[in-house]
């Protein structure tokens, strides 16, 4: 009896050491596998996003890329000791070319949305905005929120495949919408009295009028949405999710992301850099 208790705890024992070891094999073999471990291999972080987004992305006057997400992906390179390099992609093929590896992070505005989750994996958001409205001034006292412009005399304008567009479908869906390529675009038609309205992320609206739209628009500036903003990865990959999340805990606590927030999201100083 007891050689076969010896026997059985002798098994046990084996098929729990087999078991952890593993376990513990899949874990080295996923840590390999990360995006983490090969861009400290190749000495460069990739980042991908659309140039135009301001103040999140934008170009400068002597052509190179400047904001938010700029500067705060360049401290995400130096915290990782390697090269920055920025890779600007078309907004309505960000996604696809995050999964065909064209670069390792998406560092864009980009908002987090149930639909996009299935297709990539969300770091913590990093900041919070919401859509609001630029009116054109004929309706100044008229439309007083999103709710009035729920009428198909109503032309209310968004970009393409954003959350500004979806805002409008979903909010104000009896509205006459009209998308455009570029934020800019769609901001100016109804500057330039072809729309009655442009629906579109908080910082943009505050650069555009800071930047043109002063006396010329009405700025309808309190959110009527709620959206995190993250950097979007593969899907599959805890290890540079954990250190993703764990940078922007340390950039939001040792003052950079202060710095930085009050330098794009704050001020308005930088326009003339860019114009």
């Amino acid at each position: 009896m007891k050689k076969s208790l010896s026997v059985l705890m002798s098994l046990i024992v084996g098929v729990v050491f087999f078991a952890g070891t593993a376990s513990f094999a899949a874990d080295i073999e996923l840590a390999q596998k990360s995006t983490l471990e090969k861009i400290i291999k190749k000495g460069e972080l990739r980042v991908g996003f659309e140039a135009g987004y301001m103040p999140f992305e934008m170009t400068d006057q002597k052509g190179r890329f400047v904001g938010f997400d700029i500067d705060i992906t360049k401290e995400m390179a130096k915290a990782m000791g390697v090269k920055f390099v920025p890779v600007n992609t078309a907004w309505d093929g960000i996604i696809p070319s995050l999964i065909t590896d064209k670069f390792d992070i998406i560092a864009s505005g980009m908002t987090v949305t149930q639909e996009r989750n299935l297709k990539v994996s969300f770091a913590d958001p990093y900041i919070i905005v919401g859509q609001t409205i630029l009116l054109n001034k004929k309706h100044e006292g008229v439309v007083k929120s999103y709710k009035d412009l729920n009428n198909s005399k109503y032309i209310v304008t968004s970009k393409l495949g954003t959350t500004g567009e979806m805002a409008v479908k979903r909010k104000i869906p009896k509205c006459t919408y009209k998308s455009f390529e570029t934020e800019t675009e769609a901001s100016l038609e109804v500057m330039n009295g072809k729309a009655d309205a442009f629906v579109y992320d908080l910082p943009f609206c505050v650069v555009f009028m800071a930047n043109q739209g002063e006396g010329k628009v009405v700025f309808l500036d309190e959110p009527f949405t709620f959206e995190p903003l993250a950097w979007a990865i593969n899907k599959g990959d805890p290890d540079f999710m954990n250190f993703l999340n764990n940078f922007l805990r340390q950039l939001k606590n040792d003052g950079r992301y202060d710095k930085i927030y009050n330098k794009w999201i704050r001020s308005t100083d930088w326009i003339k850099n860019v114009q």
